[in-house]
């Protein structure tokens, strides 16, 4: 598992991967009737859409009620956020994930946490968290 996917499993919950499967038995009753596609298309259509709606999470509340929070700066610092939610936070795990957000350049640097900080918490906004503005940019 990515390094970002622990953090996020870490906030949101471990989600179910038997979201996908609903678009096999349309599969069955498409091949079976041509004439009738158009109808089983659009369900798996909505049903697929309605997997791909993430609900929304506040993710301050969260990382506030968990043990620690009121010891770590977790608000403003990437090793902190990762202490509080169980995930290695060494250099490697660190710069693991500067890679996995698109940094190829990560050395560690004061800069590179801030901008790490930053992404993860766009990354946890892009996958349905409610995240303060000052935390992303």
């Amino acid at each position: 598992m990515s390094i970002f996917g622990k953090i996020r499993d870490a906030i949101f919950g471990s989600k179910p991967e038997a979201r996908t499967p609903p678009p096999t038995p349309a599969s069955t009753p498409t091949a079976a009737s041509p004439a009738k596609a158009p109808a089983p298309a659009s369900i798996p259509a909505t049903t697929a859409s309605e997997s791909r709606a993430i609900p929304v999470l506040d993710v301050t509340n969260s990382l506030d009620s968990m043990p620690g929070a009121d010891r770590l700066n977790w608000r403003t610092s990437i090793v902190d956020l990762m202490k509080l939610i169980n995930v290695d936070s060494d250099y490697e795990s660190r710069k693991a994930l500067a890679e996995e957000l698109g940094s190829a350049d990560y050395t560690g640097t004061a800069e590179d946490n801030v901008w790490l900080h930053q992404r993860v918490m766009r990354e946890l906004a892009a996958h349905g968290g409610e995240v303060p503005p000052e935390f992303r940019d």
